[in-house]
């Protein structure tokens, strides 16, 4: 665990200044400000890699996406926490070296720009950071503030990864004055297609997200008298 949180902690940020080094050398003509635009997504990359990496391990590994364990599934998570609180930096780093080359603000009030445009997506980070790892980590699968991740989790993946197909149709179909069910047939045969392999996996997800839900909120049956 400790080793992991470590190695994470050399990992992120000894890429991300090895790649800005790199490419203040390989590239002089460009400002530090691209440069360390160019980095974070190196790192970014390099994280998407290893977390789709180790997911396939994790699949492949588990018989059963429901009930087995993988440990590096909870390993990962250690993995990834410093990853979080790098990328959270790197993301200031960045606004920092752009305002400071357009019109040398102060410090200040670069910290409190980057606080306005980039609050969702430090939500993102403190909410896992403070919240699904710990509730990752402790196994409190029986509280009340797993329950209700449970349900957040369905409610935004329903909403973000299988709703927004129909919305998307609707949308086109206000747009060209057709209705939801005119739209499929009004539109090339391989946009169908490909949305339909698109959503496929996501309703298989769901679905297994919904059996692992149903499991939580299931009472224990009562122990039969011997």
């Amino acid at each position: 665990m400790l080793l992991t949180l470590a190695w994470g902690s050399l990992f992120f940020p000894g890429l991300f200044v090895l790649s800005t080094w790199w490419l203040r050398r390989a590239r002089p003509a460009w400002t530090y400000h691209d440069c360390v635009m160019i980095s974070t997504r190196v790192v970014s990359s390099a994280q998407a890699v290893l977390a789709t990496g180790s997911g396939i391990v994790i699949i492949r590994a588990c018989r059963n996406v429901v009930t087995d364990r993988h440990w590096l599934a909870r390993e990962y998570v250690w993995f990834l926490i410093p990853y979080m609180v790098y990328d959270t930096y790197a993301m200031y780093l960045c606004e920092w070296y752009r305002t400071r080359e357009q019109d040398r603000r102060h410090t200040l009030t670069i910290f409190r720009n980057f606080l306005s445009k980039n609050r969702l997506m430090i939500t993102h980070h403190v909410v896992i950071l403070l919240v699904l790892v710990p509730v990752t980590q402790l196994k409190q699968q029986h509280t009340l503030l797993y329950k209700v991740n449970g349900i957040l989790t369905l409610t935004t993946f329903l909403s973000c990864r299988i709703l927004l197909f129909p919305f998307m149709y609707w949308s086109y179909g206000h747009h060209q004055r057709l209705s939801l069910f005119q739209v499929p047939f009004r539109i090339p045969l391989h946009c169908n297609m490909a949305n339909a392999f698109l959503i496929a996996p996501q309703i298989y997800w769901f679905s297994l997200l919904c059996k692992k839900a149903a499991r939580l909120f299931d009472t224990p049956p009562a122990g039969k008298d011997g």
